[in-house]
């Protein structure tokens, strides 16, 4: 039995306007090139609708009954489930005091009335597209996430050239957070993607990628020869960042101290880092994405259970 491939899901695109003929134009338009379409006929319908079904992105025109367009893009901004979704505000003024209050109510992007086809799929494209890229990307620290990562590896892969990845984690993170709250915590991840953002920079050519792949755990992509002094360089900045981290006292100690469920005190020392490398060369050729992963997270565990900040490169070789 032949399985026939999956159909890539159509974006769905919620207009929201109550004037009939400008939504049946850009319905159909809309779905010419392809996009699933709803149709609302005010701001309140409109979010009843998102409720029930959260579109790609919502085309909302700026003036309409009970809910307009700029008190629907403020509701939708303010709430948590729907403040990513991409808006593009209909204003028939063209006034640049409109543009101005569309965007600053959280609208991605403006059409002004009367607009032709071309415009429209231009806009609604290029926001899209904007806002896809976006959720590749750590919100925290900027950079690429779990997906974007993935690619990085597949094509390393792909191109069968020599290459590293380094699996990158914080040791003992949680009493960060333990001591002082996630909000530290954060602080203490983005001082790493810093560290390890100019250590990236510093070994320069072939460019080295580096990605965040969630919480305390970032992923670096780079040449075999690049992996000591990129290692090397992000170990030494960031632990003197997260010196400057700690509350005075416990950076004077050395550890932090905290207390376990039964109320008794444990020791926790400051935090380092643990590095695992997998290598891509002439000797052991990965083939698959996900072997490469798994390589480098081992050799990560591996290097937990040293003591201080190491880096733990496999080395085993293909057996003939």
């Amino acid at each position: 039995m032949t399985v026939e491939p999956a159909e890539e899901p159509k974006d769905l695109i919620l207009v929201v306007d109550d004037d009939e003929d400008i939504a049946r134009f850009v319905e159909f338009n809309l779905r010419l090139h392809g996009f699933d379409v709803r149709h609302a006929r005010d701001g309140q319908e409109a979010l009843d609708m998102i409720e029930a079904q959260r579109p790609d992105l919502a085309v909302v025109d700026l003036m309409m009954p009970r809910i307009d367009g700029l008190e629907l893009t403020r509701r939708l901004r303010a709430n948590p489930l729907t403040s990513a979704l991409p808006v593009i505000m209909l204003t028939a003024k063209g006034m640049t005091v409109d543009k101005v209050h569309g965007l600053t109510a959280g609208a991605d992007d403006y059409l002004v009335k009367p607009f032709d086809t071309a415009e429209l799929i231009a806009r609604v494209s290029s926001t899209l597209r904007r806002n896809k890229e976006f959720r590749e990307v750590s919100p925290l620290t900027g950079l690429p996430g779990n997906s974007r990562v993935r690619r990085e590896i597949t094509d390393r892969v792909r191109s069968g050239v020599d290459y590293a990845v380094g699996y990158v984690d914080i040791d003992r993170f949680k009493s960060v957070n333990d001591r002082y709250g996630f909000s530290r915590g954060d602080e203490f991840i983005s001082a790493l993607a810093r560290s390890l953002h100019r250590a990236v920079v510093s070994v320069g050519l072939p460019p080295a990628f580096l990605g965040h792949i969630g919480g305390d755990d970032f992923v670096i992509v780079c040449t075999p020869d690049q992996v000591r002094p990129l290692t090397e360089r992000a170990v030494v900045d960031f632990e003197k960042a997260a010196d400057e981290l700690y509350d005075p006292s416990d950076a004077g100690r050395g550890y932090v101290e905290l207390r376990d469920r039964r109320g008794n005190v444990q020791r926790a020392a400051l935090v380092t880092l643990s590095i695992g490398v997998s290598l891509s060369v002439p000797e052991r050729r990965f083939t698959d994405p996900l072997e490469v992963i798994a390589a480098a997270s081992e050799m990560k565990s591996l290097a937990k259970h040293q003591p201080g900040s190491y880096v733990a490169v496999d080395r085993r070789r293909v057996e003939s």
